[in-house]
This record gives C-alpha cells, structure tokens and sequence, in this order.
C-alpha cells in the first residue's frame, strides 16, 4: 500500500508556513509571497511523494512544479539565469523526464527530445551564429520546425506496435 500521508502532510505545512509568514508580514520574506512560491510548494509536495513515497511517477510533476516556480522567482532577479523562458520550460521538463527515467527506467528518448529542443531553443542565436553561411537556409528551416514536430508526433501516434 502506497503511503498517502506525505503530499497532503508537506502541502498543509508549506501553505500553513507560506500564509503564516504573510500574515506576520515580515519584510524579508515579502518577495516570495508571490504565485510561483505556491507552485513550488506543491512541486515539493510530489517530490516528497515521490521520493519518499516511492510513487516515482509523481518525480515528474514534482520537478516541473518545483523548476517553473523557481524559474519564475528567478527570471529577471537573477542575472546569469536564462531570460527564454520556453527554453527554460522545455529544460525543466527534461530534466524532469530524466530524474523519473533514474527511477522507473521509462521516459529517456522523451528526455533526450526535450533536452535537444531546450538547446535549440536556449542557444538559436549562438548556433545562427557558427552556421552563418547557412542562415538563409536555417531561417527557412527554422520557420517551419513546428511542422517537423507535427509530423513526428503523428508517425508516433500512428505507428504500430511490434
């Protein structure tokens, strides 16, 4: 029996500390009483629940939650941190894909597709850059790459299973 005390344990504690803090209203905290603080409680409360829990599918959503709230305190406030915002999204949930692959063995080639697409997405300008005699024909290829993974994500909801 999988122990279902953990996630509803760690949300009633963070939001209980998160409105607590707020209500005393000291200065300090005064920047995290925003959305994404909320998002990374809940983030946390999967990974308790996956970790601890050993409910590794719940890895998965635990990172995303966590990574997009400390994105989004991060973006802007944070100087060397990445100001793409889909990249950094995409990357989040790479690496998401990646914690839960460590765990349930399932999910690496959506890992890797998602890793190669947060780097197209994070470095275009520096990859224009070094192929700067095919930019013209990167800039067609970059228009239409949505298509490419239309196409791609029909072959794999099409294809037949061996």
């Amino acid at each position: 029996m999988k122990n279902q005390r953990i996630f509803p344990g760690i949300i009633l504690i963070g939001f209980g500390a998160y409105f607590l803090l707020q209500q005393a209203g000291i200065t300090i905290f005064q920047q995290f009483f925003t959305w994404p603080t909320l998002i990374i409680i809940v983030g946390i409360a999967f990974l308790g629940q996956g970790y601890r829990a050993n409910e590794h599918e719940a890895i998965l959503p635990g990172v995303i939650m966590t990574g997009f709230g400390l994105h989004f305190h991060l973006a802007g406030h944070v100087s060397f941190w990445p100001t793409n915002t889909i990249g950094m999204l995409i990357l989040i949930i790479s690496i998401g894909f990646f914690l839960r692959f460590q765990k349930t063995n399932t999910g690496l080639f959506q890992a890797f597709l998602f890793l190669i697409l947060a780097v197209l997405l994070l470095f275009y300008d520096k990859i224009a850059g070094y192929l700067g005699l095919l930019q013209n024909g990167m800039s067609l290829v970059w228009k239409f790459w949505p298509v490419l993974l239309i196409v791609v994500g029909i072959y794999f909801l099409l294809k037949k299973k061996k």
